[in-house]
């Protein structure tokens, strides 16, 4: 028996994303939409595509997306962000595999832009999120940030074909989610009684840069890779030293 399969993305003001992101869902049997608190025009495109839209406050990535999961009225979930885009292939697999699928749980391979070109390197060559998964089996964590499903089987299988991600439209937004992203890591991690020295935050943004651009040869991904390790660097630079101060207050 053939499983339908329920399509759930979480957004906020994703207007310049979310059609290409739809465009790519067509084959599923329902797309799920739970917004918080958008306002720009993501609800109305999204209900134009004739998708179930829920609003709801912001409860962090993963209870979030946990929520998706629990609005979707099929047990098979395909789990995508709203800068992402399924591949014709990865589309073409699904629905077969969904004929009779034989694991618990999929992770898909997917391949990011940077600045417009395709990196295929600076620790972005191995990115396997699991992403289709039957909800009986498991669902999303609750963590704040860097969410993932959780399934205690280990039936679980790899596929190779693609689910396309567009993270930033600009350095400007890349510089923006950096700033987000890193207040709400530095608060899970003071939460979970992670502390550090103060010069914890420095070398760790020398790390994450040679490790980045050297170590996994970022530096074959030309400019944009160079750029990219810079960013992510200060990335974690942010975290940390939000994470530092954060013990000081207290």
């Amino acid at each position: 028996m053939t499983q339908k399969v329920s399509a759930c993305i979480i957004t906020k003001n994703e207007e310049k994303n979310i059609s290409r992101c739809l465009n790519s869902l067509k084959w599923a049997n329902e797309i799920i939409v739970v917004d918080s608190g958008s306002t720009d025009k993501t609800v109305e495109i999204c209900k134009q595509y004739g998708c179930k839209v829920h609003l709801t406050e912001w409860l962090g990535y993963g209870s979030t997306k946990k929520l998706a999961v629990n609005f979707a009225s099929n047990d098979w979930i395909f789990s995508i962000d709203a800068d992402e885009e399924v591949s014709k292939e990865l589309s073409t697999k699904i629905q077969k595999m969904m004929n009779s699928p034989k694991n618990d749980g999929y992770f898909v391979k997917r391949k990011s832009f940077y600045l417009k070109k395709m990196i295929h390197f600076s620790g972005w060559q191995n990115d396997y999120p699991l992403r289709l998964f039957n909800k009986k089996r498991g669902n999303f964590n609750n963590a704040l940030v860097h969410e993932s499903v959780e399934i205690p089987s280990n039936n679980l299988c790899f596929i190779e074909e693609v689910i396309f991600h567009y993270p930033y439209q600009s350095i400007d937004d890349h510089i923006n989610k950096i700033n987000l992203y890193s207040s709400i890591g530095a608060q899970s991690l003071f939460t979970n009684k992670k502390r550090i020295n103060y010069l914890f935050p420095f070398l760790n943004c020398f790390y994450k840069f040679i490790k980045m651009y050297f170590l996994k040869l970022g530096i074959l991904d030309g400019k944009e890779g160079l750029i990219l390790a810079y960013y992510s660097a200060y990335g974690d630079y942010l975290k940390y030293s939000k994470l530092w101060k954060l013990q000081q207050k207290k």
